[in-house]
């Protein structure tokens, strides 16, 4: 009995990390865009070039927390990449996105609505973004619940910005 529970709650909580990327079973693998070589995890920073890093953002994200920012991050590296030249995964590449306008990274297939956003990507819009994401762009593919604390989304964003080789 103690197994059966035990493989009921994996299952649980494997479907929860993969209903945030929104790729059904029967689905076609994504078209990457990329090798399929995978890249290497970014490295750990060291807390001195978290506090630089952190110095060259804008306020409030200079204040953010990198650790919790990298954590809650997690639930979005199921389906994005950060690294430079990464592979396109269920979502797309993010690395370069500030300042890219949504739904034009070559070699992603995008849903309709965000092709139709016109936005350019910046703090503010990945705040409205990742607050929930089918309120920012009704009929976006994105499945993301979202993250409705501010200080959990603030951090994120401090973190996606240094990961992505954000330009102040």
């Amino acid at each position: 009995m103690r197994h059966l529970g035990l493989t009921l709650c994996a299952a649980a909580i494997a479907a929860t990390a993969l209903s945030a990327c929104n790729k059904p079973a029967n689905a076609p693998p994504a078209d990457t865009g990329a090798a399929s070589t995978p890249t290497a995890a970014p490295a750990a920073m060291t807390d001195d070039e978290k506090k630089a890093s952190l110095a060259k953002l804008p306020a409030p994200y200079n204040a953010a927390d990198l650790d919790n920012g990298e954590s809650k991050f997690a639930l979005c590296s199921t389906c994005h990449t950060t690294q430079q030249g990464g592979p396109n995964m269920t979502g797309p590449n993010l690395y370069g996105v500030f300042g890219r306008k949504a739904a034009t990274l070559a070699g992603f297939t995008y849903s309709d609505a965000l092709k139709a956003a016109g936005w350019t990507w910046d703090a503010a819009h990945l705040d409205t973004w990742i607050t929930d994401p089918k309120v920012a762009a009704p009929g976006t593919k994105m499945t993301f619940a979202g993250l409705k604390d501010p200080k959990d989304r603030t951090d994120v964003i401090a973190y996606v910005m240094i990961r992505t080789g954000f330009k102040p």
